[in-house]
């Protein structure tokens, strides 16, 4: 048998071995009609030593289900809000088998308030709202929120930090009401506290505009409120962390997280220095934290999004990184100036420096060459962002917000590379050094109205402005001439006519500039009319407009320091931009939202005008097209946490200026790219179906969906390709439409202390592109498989082991690689003698491929360790910390597209050791 069989039927025996210890008091509980009763809470005490054993939720029929330990005597009550509570002893012997038991409440005259009840019951469910006991479920070895959140049913929390609640991503986070930093999960999951929380409510069907609840679809608007402990309000806390070490150099780790909550308002302090390899805010956090800004016309069909110029910096993959150093600081406030009026806002500044360095091999497909390319890259990103908001409302009819967002940056990386061409047996070696600055601005406005005439007539306005501002700079020098092949004297190896003249020491400096400017108003209006309880009308008029200005141009600096303007080709080819762009879209769109028994359609069509201009080169070009895009979103509510939704949408495709400038532009070295006028928007057909099924009953989770989309005319990236050089262009492919197929489920269950996890997760994709004039269809086919099994005790040591497999392939035609990732995994946190704590985490990465042909060493593990030590009630917790301790220097990575398939090894940091100290307020 295989290792990874044995893996997983050991995990999955893992349940059974518990339930064999335990018994199962099951039955129904009735009102005094004889009819169950949904959301009943059951709670089973062990009587000698008064602690939690065991506790359950109703079905909608009424039925319950206890896991009891055998050998024990328990108080077990029963309750449900507005009936009078029902308390009694069980005993459950060493030779007991399974019992059933039914529980009848009547109603209690004399219960006037329940909110002392509530907060007993480790998980009470009341409409829309699941509020969590947090002592309930926790073993007191957690330390931030996301420790926290995994413990409980229905919530998970990826490595991201982001949560999801019954299969559902979690939009804003609050305490005690208040939005921290606008609802950024990963911050909250990361820096808050465990010991500060007191209850976690999950506020399902979200929507933080009274007027506005019901009127769309909000079944997938998930919030969480945390709810802290008595004390932690009208003073501050928070941990404090310093932290010296040794890995290769000195290392150091300096954290503060500090809070204050108080009916006025709050504030929160959040600090990370560090070279360790932690990035606290990440160059991807930057560019997607929208600080709580909303989606503009989700449901009107139209795709247009303008992009930003960042230089994919790679931050977010710590562990291919040689070197990490970062800052971090942000803060947040809210404050209620009146019981009308309330403002918020936050700031953050991060400071990331990395080194890496990474030595590739390229094949590239039909062109009989490979390249070895060794690069170390020095890398910064200075981040900036600020946020004012205001709440007005000043009566229950009328609400008036205002947010102003303002992003910042700068951005730079210097890498120095050398390549390594070979073909029939000829040798090129070029240095290839090169930078890249860029210091994108941004500021984002945002008003919205809420105005409710009536009962039946409700209007909402928003209106949004975007100025953008992107300077990007590129600078490669190269002892080669750019875009010619290994062999010089073959004139058909070299596929651009630019005259490169040579600079400095017989080298090639090549430099670009080039600025964006963006301003994009989005504005509309929605009038509701309300018909009936279960039905409404949408009508939606609104527009977006956009201006963009975007110039670029090419020079060399040569041997005696004069610039040489590149204005074009030998063949007249034009280099460098001057293009002033406009996109516009008029929309008027009806909705009808109906809800019978089961069901909930919101059936609607929204009408376009949509116009393009694009200014450049002494000639302007213009497109206009008018029509109707459908969308349809279902939702079947089969019972209290099962639902099915099905959405379909079409959407029309239009892209950014970046795509329209038609003169020559480096995206790199070795790569040319220029725009196409005349490119064309794509027809997006998009339709899924989701299924959410979770029950307190028998604490089972079930979440999977499908999605297919069709892109009709998409625009694809078509060029020539000679070795490792390309010069490209966009292009709609009319002849080829793409498609694209992908599935995922996950499952989980929890036998009382232990949990069972199962994922699955699948794509498959048909892509047609075309390169050197030919079309080339690629099938991509990727799935991962994960499994694993986790305990959650009070005493005992607590462990998760668990397996992931991972498999990519790719088919275009030409070459069919396949590659594979094998990764068993394991951690465990023990507490022994008094207030000492030792935690690991290991993980053991295989890739493979399905080529004999290489030799591909792709075997290494990471193993992290903590050692804790703090006294029982002490402020003071010491720490010795580990990673890499098995001291890996080089990890693996493979891929594969139309034209080459790399593999590249990155060097990672050593083994560090660390000693910390924390102090908590």
């Amino acid at each position: 048998m295989k290792k990874s069989h044995i893996i997983l039927a050991m995990l999955l025996a893992l349940p059974f071995i518990t339930i064999a210890q335990s018994i199962e008091l099951r039955g129904v509980v009735k009102d005094s009609l004889g009819v169950g009763l949904e959301l009943a809470n059951i709670i089973a005490t062990n009587k000698a030593e008064g602690t939690l054993e065991s506790y359950g939720i109703t079905d909608q029929e009424g039925r319950y289900r206890l896991q009891l330990t055998k050998g024990n005597t328990y108080d077990l009550k029963i309750s449900y809000l507005g009936l009078k509570s029902e308390i009694t002893e069980i005993s459950v012997g060493e030779d007991a088998e399974d019992i059933t038991r039914d529980f009848t409440l009547r109603d209690d005259p004399n219960q006037l308030d329940d909110v002392e009840l509530v907060y007993e019951m480790p998980v009470t469910v009341r409409g829309d709202t699941i509020v969590y006991n947090t002592d309930s479920f926790t073993n007191g070895n957690e330390r931030k929120l996301g420790d926290v959140l995994k413990k409980l049913p229905g919530v998970e929390v990826n490595d991201d930090g982001q949560i999801e609640v019954e299969g559902k991503v979690v939009s804003k986070v609050m305490i005690e009401g208040k939005d921290f930093f606008d609802g950024d999960t990963k911050l909250a999951t990361k820096n808050i506290p465990a010991d500060a929380l007191k209850k976690v409510e999950v506020l399902k069907n979200y929507n933080e505009v009274s007027q506005m609840r019901g009127l769309g679809n909000d079944q997938d608007n998930v919030a969480i409120n945390l709810r802290l402990k008595e004390g932690k309000t009208n003073f501050w806390f928070g941990d404090v962390t310093g932290g010296l070490g040794d890995g290769e150099k000195t290392r150091y780790l300096g954290k503060a997280k500090l809070f204050y909550y108080s009916p006025k308002g709050s504030i929160n302090i959040i600090s990370d220095f560090n070279n360790v390899g932690q990035v606290p805010f990440t160059f991807r956090d930057y560019f997607n934290f929208t600080g709580g800004f909303r989606n503009f016309n989700q449901r009107g069909g139209t795709g247009f999004n303008v992009s930003d110029s960042g230089l994919g910096f790679l931050t977010t993959q710590n562990d291919r990184a040689n070197d990490i150093e970062s800052g971090f600081l942000a803060g947040n406030f809210t404050y209620a100036v009146n019981p009308k009026w309330d403002i918020s806002g936050f700031a953050l500044l991060s400071d990331n420096k990395t080194n890496f360095v990474n030595n590739s091999l390229n094949t590239f497909i039909n062109q009989g060459f490979t390249q070895g390319f060794n690069q170390d890259s020095d890398q910064q990103n200075q981040l900036g962002m600020a946020k004012l908001s205001s709440v007005y409302k000043p009566n229950a009819s009328l609400q008036f917000d205002y947010d102003l967002l303002v992003k910042k940056s700068k951005q730079t990386e210097f890498s120095d590379g050398e390549s390594i061409v070979t073909r029939d047996g000829v040798v090129r070696n070029d240095v290839v050094d090169e930078r890249k600055e860029n210091e994108p601005f941004s500021i984002n406005q945002n008003v919205n109205l809420y105005y409710t005439l009536n009962e039946d007539n409700i209007f909402a306005g928003t209106f949004q402005h975007l100025y953008q501002d992107e300077d990007p700079f590129y600078n490669a020098i190269l002892s080669e001439e750019p875009f010619t092949a290994p062999d010089p004297n073959n004139p058909m190896n070299q596929i651009s006519s630019i005259d490169f003249m040579p600079g400095a020491n017989g080298l090639f400096d090549i430099n670009q500039n080039k600025n964006i400017k963006t301003n994009k108003l989005d504005a509309k209006v929605d009038y509701y009319y309300i018909l009936n309880k279960k039905s409404n009308l949408n009508i939606t008029a609104g527009a977006t407009l956009s201006r963009q200005d975007f110039d670029s141009n090419l020079f060399e600096i040569l041997a005696d320091g004069t610039v040489d303007d590149l204005e074009e080709t030998e063949d007249g080819t034009v280099i460098g931009n001057e293009v002033a762009f406009n996109f516009s879209d008029l929309f008027l769109g009806l909705h009808y939202k109906v809800k019978t028994g089961i069901f909930t359609f919101t059936p609607g069509l929204t009408l376009h005008n949509y116009r393009t201009k694009s200014e450049q080169l002494g000639t302007t070009t213009e497109e206009s097209e008018v029509t109707v895009l459908p969308d349809l979103f279902t939702v079947v509510d089969f019972a209290q946490g099962k639902s099915l939704r099905v959405n379909y949408q079409m959407t029309a495709q239009y892209t950014d200026v970046n795509n329209f400038a038609e003169g020559l532009l480096f995206n790199n070295y070795n790569s040319l790219f220029r725009g196409n006028r005349e490119i064309e928007n794509a027809i997006f057909h998009n339709a899924s179906i989701n299924y959410f099924s979770f029950s307190m009953f028998n604490f089972t989770s079930l979440f999977g969906g499908v999605n297919y989309s069709r892109r009709v005319d998409p625009i694809k990236t078509t060029g020539t390709f000679v070795g490792i050089n390309q010069v490209a262009s966009p292009i709609n492919n009319t002849n080829f439409a793409d498609e694209t197929l992908s599935a995922n489920a996950r499952f989980s269950k929890r036998f009382k202390k232990w949990k069972l996890n199962l994922s699955a997760n699948g794509s498959y994709s048909d892509l047609n592109n075309i390169i050197n004039g030919e079309d080339r269809n690629t099938k991509n086919l990727s799935q991962t498989y994960t499994t694993s099994a986790e305990t959650n005790l009070k005493e005992a040591p607590n462990f998760e082991i668990g397996y992931r497999y991972n498999s990519t392939n790719s088919d275009n035609g030409v070459t069919d690689r396949t590659f594979f990732t094998h990764r068993p995994f394991a951690n465990a946190e023990w507490n022994f003698l008094n207030g000492f704590t030792l935690g690991a985490d290991w993980s053991l990465y295989n890739y493979d491929d399905n080529d004999d042909s290489t030799e591909i060493d792709n075997m290494y593990s990471f193993l992290e360790a903590n050692l804790y030590y703090q006294k029982p009630d002490s402020k003071w917790e010491f720490r010795i910390q580990a990673t890499n301790l098995l001291d890996v220097d080089v990890i693996s990575n493979n891929s594969v597209n139309d034209f080459q398939i790399s593999n590249t090894e990155y060097f990672v940091q050593p083994r560090i050791v660390m000693f910390t100290v924390q102090y908590s307020l």
